[in-house]
């Protein structure tokens, strides 16, 4: 895989944890439970941002150590192959308080590639 390889995955998680957390922007926790639209966008968002973590290279991820590589990629996993058990207060957290600072860490890291 190229470094511009690696760039698109960083900016394809970077892009996909943005509209997460903009999308659950105004929202409740409850609203996950009362709008079934909003849930699959959010599981689908969070999907793409594990799978564009696990395509990135092995000596990409090690210029992030601040990423936590194995559980965003394990995220994509636990939603795909366990799909009739998301817990949503786990989603809910991951979109309120981990993506946030994923994306602060991935602004900063791509403003310098």
């Amino acid at each position: 895989m190229t470094r511009h390889d690696d760039n698109t995955r960083l900016r394809h998680m970077l892009d996909h944890a943005e509209e997460a957390v903009a999308m659950a922007s105004g929202k409740r926790r409850d609203d996950l439970d009362n709008n079934r639209l909003l849930e699959l966008a959010l599981t689908r968002l969070a999907e793409v941002v594990g799978e564009a973590a696990a395509r990135v290279s092995r000596g990409e991820q090690a210029h992030h150590p601040q990423i936590p590589w194995p559980e965003i990629a394990g995220l994509r996993n636990r939603l795909v192959h366990g799909y009739d058990a998301v817990d949503l207060d786990i989603l809910w957290e991951i979109v309120q308080v981990d993506f946030p600072h994923l994306i602060s860490v991935l602004r900063r890291d791509l403003d310098t590639v």
